[in-house]
Order: C-alpha cells, then sequence, then structure tokens
C-alpha cells in the first residue's frame, strides 16, 4: 500500500454504496409529481450535486411551490423504504477488508444521517473495518465540511497521511478545506468531466482505486 497514508477516509453514498440509480428513480417520482421532465442517468449525474438544495433547483424544482424541507423528507421517506435493494461497488468489501488486515485506519464520512448510516453500514458488514463513522445530524444532506474538520481532530495524523477517497466535487471540496489528499471515482454520483472541472484526481472505477492503493 502507498506508505505515506496511515488513514483513509471514505465517503459512502455512491463512493462504497451503488446508490445512484435508486436516487435517479426517487427523484424522477418527485419530479413526475410536480409535472417536470424525468432525468436520465447522465442528466442525473451532470445536475447532482451538493448542497442537495442546489440540486433540486437544477432538477427543476421549484421552492416557492414545495419547500425544500418537505421534498428533502419525502425523498428521504423513499430512500429508507428500499434503500436495501442497493448493492456495494464492485471489490468495495475486498478493499476495507484488505486495508484492515493490513493495519491501517479507516473512517466513514457522510452527509448520511449518523444513526441510519450506522445501521446501514452493520447491514453490510462493514461497520467493524473503520474506526469512526462520522454522519450528519439531519436528513437533508447539506454538506460534510465541518464534519470533516472535526474527525481531523480526533485522528491526530499528519494531514500527508490521510487520503479521502469520494465520488463528487463536494467530497473534493471537503479534502481541501481538511488540507488533506482526495481522489475521486467516476463512477457514482457525479460524471468524470464535472469531477475534473476543478483538477481533482479522478480515477474511473473502484479496480483502479484498488490499483492505485495496493500498488
Amino acid at each position: 500500500m502507498i506508505t505515506n497514508y496511515k488513514h483513509i477516509i471514505w465517503d459512502w453514498n455512491g463512493t462504497l454504496l451503488n446508490d445512484v440509480d435508486y436516487c435517479r428513480l426517487i427523484i424522477n417520482k418527485i419530479l413526475k409529481k410536480n409535472n417536470l421532465p424525468e432525468l436520465s442517468l447522465d442528466k442525473y449525474r451532470e445536475v447532482f450535486t451538493f448542497p442537495v438544495q442546489d440540486y433540486y433547483e437544477a432538477a427543476g424544482l421549484d421552492f416557492n411551490k414545495t419547500s425544500f424541507e418537505e421534498l428533502g423528507k419525502e425523498f428521504m421517506i423513499e430512500y429508507e423504504q428500499n434503500k436495501l435493494t442497493c448493492k456495494l461497488y464492485s471489490n468495495a468489501k475486498d478493499i476495507l477488508s484488505e486495508i484492515h488486515r493490513m493495519g491501517y485506519k479507516q473512517s466513514v464520512l457522510s452527509a448520511y444521517k449518523q444513526d441510519t448510516l450506522n445501521d446501514i453500514l452493520k447491514y453490510y458488514k462493514l461497520f467493524d473495518y473503520f474506526d469512526f463513522v462520522v454522519g450528519s445530524d439531519n436528513i437533508y444532506a447539506g454538506g460534510k465540511t465541518h464534519l470533516g474538520l472535526k474527525l481531523l481532530e480526533k485522528l491526530n495524523l499528519d494531514k500527508n497521511e490521510i487520503l479521502l477517497v469520494g465520488d463528487t466535487l463536494h467530497d473534493y471540496d471537503v479534502a481541501n478545506a481538511m488540507g488533506i489528499h482526495s481522489v475521486l471515482i467516476a463512477d457514482g454520483h457525479q460524471t468524470k468531466n464535472k469531477l475534473t472541472t476543478n483538477g481533482a484526481f479522478v480515477l474511473d472505477s473502484m479496480k483502479d482505486l484498488a490499483n492505485y492503493l495496493f500498488r
């Protein structure tokens, strides 16, 4: 493994858990209900962003008609109903297991609500791979920069020894705010073209990440 990294921080949705098309189907149900055009997978990945409020607006939703809070609650109620139909990305569990076996530390940093994050990690039998599991205190996925900075204090490591793995430009921005390195996987909620706009280091798949980490 790359010797200068002692701790890997993982995003959850779209990085370890492949819930991309599941999220698209839910937002399309909401769009259809509001008489708005549905999103293709490519279009969804083009408009998705953080904070989620901006993504809803980019999809065409009007908060003057229905508040963001109402829409966000509607989305999350729908999401929770069948979230366990989503699968982990291929090779994800093997990579986590190998990093753990080699004695390196790992954490999850997510805008997903803390209690539901804990539960889903336990469902997929991943919880024990992580030293820290850091989620949000609400359902609205506003961002996680503040959570990342708090996690950084707990790690007590040289910033060059920490790597954040995510699937959105928000992950890249969080890593920059923390002063740590990052790698983005272009197989999640945003397209590769979008991910490369700010000079982020981008890989195509989890398999490529394995080759990068274990070279």
